[in-house]
């Protein structure tokens, strides 16, 4: 009998495909491999770097893990107890047969929609992927298990703390753009209709948190080039293809670090971020707590000096 391609073969063909998008047909006259043999590989490989690698890189952060991805966003973003940015994006796939107009997006083409949770070192916290390109991300993300934990408490969010410098005790939060939901746990910006000078900056505060996500999808984009077109392959590896290339960028980014990403924070530890006793009252409604915040980012404690250029 011949001898078996080996699993570092296997490896190298996976990250080949994945790197360049480049077509199978390629890679048969590369690696001498059948299309079928290439297909089956991939979609193996896709399969186990996320079965070996997603109780390590993507696994759901404790109570301190929220307590650290909040300390980062505080001293790279300027938006304290964010513990999250959450958007969507559009995976670009050749139509399913039969599928009418259910993968067809606003932006007119076909694809299955990437929801996704990342921290403010470019790393996934949560993915959820295959969803119908015609879905809104609220919609989406209003279907996935994240978001019913999120509103059940299951998600080992810290309690609420006060905010740095005052006696204003607030929720974790996670922050998204207009498309999402207003929940005690995330915040969307005001409507751009009618804003005054304070809304204003809320907003402009929320987008320089929210942006962490999209510079994500930009990173992922860009290093994994097979989404530079459409994904021609089942919907099933399609899948196994965004999910292998999500968590990849976590162990790169965990490994090896990010370049420009400071490694040793200064300014609050841990300790700081204990649940703050206090007799003001908690606010418990969305608005009410996006007031706070609004507040906060508006007044001598929260604010920064050039936020009042960009608004």
């Amino acid at each position: 009998m011949r001898a078996s391609i080996s699993a570092k073969e296997r490896l190298v063909v996976t990250l080949r495909y994945l790197a360049t998008g480049t077509s199978l047909a390629d890679l048969e006259y590369r690696f001498r491999m059948g299309k079928s043999t290439l297909s089956v590989i991939i979609r193996e490989v896709c399969s186990l770097i996320w079965s070996e690698l997603y109780p390590k890189y993507m696994k759901m952060p404790c109570i301190n893990d929220w307590l650290e991805i909040a300390n980062k966003f505080e001293v790279s973003a300027n938006f304290p107890h964010c513990v999250g940015a959450v958007d969507g994006k559009h995976i670009r796939v050749i139509k399913p047969n039969k599928s009418g107009s259910m993968f067809l997006n606003y932006k007119h083409y076909f694809s299955i929609v990437l929801m996704a949770v990342a921290d403010s070192d470019y790393n996934f916290i949560y993915i959820s992927v295959g969803a119908y390109g015609k879905d809104c991300d609220s919609g989406v993300f209003k279907d996935r298990a994240f978001w019913h934990n999120m509103i059940n408490n299951t998600l080992n969010l810290p309690g609420p703390t006060s905010l740095p410098n005052t006696n204003i005790a607030l929720p974790y939060v996670f922050v998204g753009d207009e498309a999402f939901a207003l929940h005690q746990n995330l915040l969307r910006p005001y409507n751009s209709q009618m804003l005054d000078a304070e809304k204003s900056v809320f907003n402009y505060r929320l987008t320089r948190a929210r942006r962490y996500v999209e510079c994500t999808f930009g990173i992922l984009a860009n290093k994994w080039r097979i989404f530079h077109r459409p994904l021609n392959v089942s919907l099933d590896l399609a899948v196994d293809v965004v999910k292998a290339c999500c968590l990849l960028q976590n162990f790169i980014h965990k490994e090896e670090g990010v370049k420009g990403v400071q490694e040793s924070l200064s300014g609050c530890e841990l300790e700081e971020f204990l649940p703050f006793d206090s007799t003001e009252m908690v606010p418990t409604t969305a608005n009410e707590i996006r007031e706070k915040y609004k507040e906060y980012f508006n007044s001598e404690y929260g604010s920064v000096p050039w936020q009042n250029n960009y608004c």
